[in-house]
């Protein structure tokens, strides 16, 4: 058995994992579309209205700044949302929802200009699925939304401080990270529960062993797609997901900014966008804190 575990991995190409994340992709949009029309007991409607503007605002910084860093997104949106009143388990579902699709998209680029490592690819995207997936879980099933909501806002404030100190350093020094399961595993489930974080707890943590950057970035950029997927799956099967618009709203938001996001990434100092998403971060975090205690 465990031979045949063995033969199985080693045949496992990166070719199988483009077809797996585009098959993955048609079965979301296959659902979504069925939820929305089929399986929709009172019709599919959306309304353009402050919400939705607000959502679409949140899609667009989001995809903004993770544009400009190549990570940030999910934490970035989160905490809009958090502050807005979304409760963190339908934070959570709805980027990591509007997340496959940028990540599908980012994964197959990366593939096809070779930026992936696929031994690295398979020691952290399983592990990160099973992360997302218990992390998914815990939070839909197992801690109340107002209770933990504080909890999720301490743990996008150290986000928020983890890219401020990050920003204030010139070279990042180099150590050896062994435990790349583990990282995957961590990095997931903090992903499900705080609602983004793996690009800040994986890239940050590969980057600063020895290793191209591009490399690094590509491998954990594809291997998001499959903790994001399975994370969504998690939530649609407890939650049901019915808000659509924050979804379509972050979606569209998305897609606005992101040929925007790739203009600015030359145009604006790395280092001043993530000062600045730093400090927003903490303090929209320390906002939630403050009214969820008081």
């Amino acid at each position: 058995m465990r031979q045949f575990a063995s033969n199985l991995v080693a045949s496992f190409t990166l070719r199988h994992v483009g077809f797996l994340i585009v098959m993955l992709k048609f079965i979301l949009i296959l659902y979504i579309v069925l939820r929305l029309t089929v399986f929709s007991n009172d019709g599919f409607s959306l309304s353009f209205d402050r919400e939705l503007l607000f959502f679409l605002f949140a899609g667009f910084v989001a995809q903004l700044i993770d544009g400009a860093l190549g990570m940030a997104y999910g934490v970035s949106c989160s905490t809009l949302l958090i502050s807005f009143g979304i409760t963190p388990a339908v934070a959570s579902a709805s980027v990591h929802t509007a997340e496959v699709f940028t990540t599908g998209v980012s994964g197959l680029s990366h593939i096809f200009m070779k930026n992936v490592n696929r031994k690295l690819f398979l020691r952290i995207a399983v592990t990160g699925a099973i992360g997302a997936m218990l992390g998914a879980y815990l939070l839909s099933k197992v801690f109340n939304g107002s209770f933990i909501k504080p909890y999720v806002s301490v743990y996008l404030l150290i986000m928020g401080v983890i890219l401020l100190v990050k920003s204030f350093k010139n070279e990042e020094r180099k150590r050896k990270f062994t435990k790349l399961p583990l990282l995957g595993f961590t990095g997931g489930l903090l992903d499900a529960m705080g609602g983004g974080g793996w690009g800040p707890i994986v890239t940050s943590n590969l980057i600063m062993k020895k290793g191209t950057p591009k490399e690094t970035i590509g491998t954990v950029n594809t291997a998001e797609f499959f903790v994001t997927f399975f994370s969504t799956g998690v939530f649609l099967f407890f939650l049901g997901i019915d808000s659509w618009k924050v979804i379509l709203g972050l979606i569209a938001g998305g897609v606005i900014a992101a040929p925007l996001g790739a203009f600015l990434i030359g145009k604006i100092k790395p280092k001043i966008i993530m000062i600045s998403v730093g400090i927003v971060i903490i303090i929209s975090s320390l906002i939630t804190i403050y009214n969820s205690l008081f």
